[in-house]
């Protein structure tokens, strides 16, 4: 059923990305992945709810392969977030978002509006994350101010510098371009000591409870980059490979099966602790916390 489910979103999105989402039917679906009305309605409520769920998995994919930038990295390199940033407008320009999301902004649906922007929120949250490891949390209380400003600025470049350029655009001048000027800004507001909003507001905007797939998601990539920094330092090949693919193995079978293996992972986790250079490790240790918190009993 999963797989199913997943053909039929490919689909969807495939027509939203060539005839747009209002001018794509439910027939349009039905006729172009090969199922029934019945099924669509078992997978999904409506038209809107299959548009979210596309939105969402394109999210989560490029998210994954975001933060997969970060491994061994330095988090206040301002390269690795330029290269991430390029990642995001390359996935945007591929899957046609930009043109997906001004459509249903468009729209005379509230949900799909209102869905849009807390995705557009989220990507805030993400962007004042990234400017406390690049900038220091001494200037934390300014820098969702300058998140929403640097949003704001990133994406008004890349529109009017799309509509002057087309396909000679290159993401990357202007990303440098924006973040250069943002470093700027951040050095000003921390001066000024002007603050607008504090962040403390994303608590409200956006509730995460503990156990939310985001949550998951972040808390397992977390723990599983910090082990593999332990695998890097502590072993040398062949045998570092073998655990950095256990490693590997474990954040897979967390994130791509609906219903995570147990006896696999247990296993996994039992083939590290044999492992002399790791076991009885405080890293291991709380790397297993983490794990077995979220896996399925």
């Amino acid at each position: 059923m999963i797989d199913r489910k997943q053909h039929v979103m490919e689909k969807a999105h495939e027509l939203f990305r060539e005839k747009g989402y209002q001018a794509t039917s439910i027939q349009d679906i039905l006729d172009f992945s090969g199922i029934s009305k019945g099924t669509f309605y078992n997978y999904f409520p409506s038209k809107s709810e299959l548009f979210k769920a596309v939105f969402h998995h394109i999210q989560l994919k490029y998210e994954e392969i975001r933060n997969q930038l970060l491994i061994g990295e330095d988090l206040a390199d301002v390269e690795i977030f330029i290269k991430q940033l390029d990642l995001i407008m390359q996935s945007n320009q591929r899957n046609k978002m930009f043109a997906l999301i001004d459509e249903v902004l468009a729209s005379n649906d509230p949900d799909l509006r209102q869905f849009i922007k807390l995705m557009h929120v989220k990507s805030i949250r993400w962007i004042y994350r990234r400017f406390i490891d690049l900038f220091g949390s001494d200037k934390e209380p300014y820098l969702l101010d300058c998140a929403i400003l640097f949003s704001g600025m990133l994406q008004q470049t890349i529109q009017y510098n799309f509509m002057a350029k087309a396909s000679d655009l290159n993401h990357l001048d202007v990303i440098r371009y924006c973040v250069a000027r943002i470093q700027s800004v951040v050095l000003d507001v921390a001066q000024s000591g002007k603050q607008l909003l504090d962040p403390d507001i994303l608590n409200t905007w956006l509730p995460d409870s503990p156990n939310t797939k985001n949550k998951i998601f972040h808390d397992v990539f977390e723990a599983t980059s910090e082990m593999k920094k332990q695998v890097e330092k502590l072993l040398n090949e062949p045998v570092r490979l073998k655990y950095l693919q256990l490693l590997d193995f474990i954040q897979e079978e967390m994130f791509n099966q609906r219903s995570p293996r147990s006896y696999l992972i247990e296993s996994a986790l039992l083939s590290l602790q044999m492992c002399n250079e790791l076991k009885n490790s405080s890293y291991l240790a709380n790397y297993e916390e983490i794990i077995t918190k979220y896996a399925p009993h």
